[in-house]
């Protein structure tokens, strides 16, 4: 479990990256400036077909830690890991089902 919940951060933190790398590639082509924020495009592409795969992981995560947490096995995830892929789990339901 320890290490599912590690995976679930990579995987959430290259979710935030992708945003982010979306957010500046759309201002650019707005401004009508269409170079590349990364030159590179296999770097860029990866971090974000594991971005938007976070939210498969995530879910997995989330709903074997309830399972974990229902039926009383101890895990020794910290805290802090799990509030943030909940709350990440929430923003990522946002971006991609309501904001795009």
């Amino acid at each position: 479990m320890r290490f599912f919940s590690k995976l679930a951060l990579l995987c959430n933190i290259c979710f935030l990256l992708s945003v982010v790398f979306w957010y500046i590639e759309m201002h650019k082509q707005q401004s009508g400036n269409t170079d590349k924020i990364i030159p590179l495009p296999w770097l860029e592409g990866t971090l974000v077909i594991i971005g938007y795969g976070a939210i498969i992981v995530n879910l997995l995560f989330l709903l074997v830690w309830f399972i974990f947490t229902s039926l009383k096995v101890e895990s020794k995830i910290p805290k802090w890991i799990i509030i943030f892929n909940v709350v990440l789990f929430c923003a990522q339901v946002y971006f991609h089902f309501f904001y795009k």
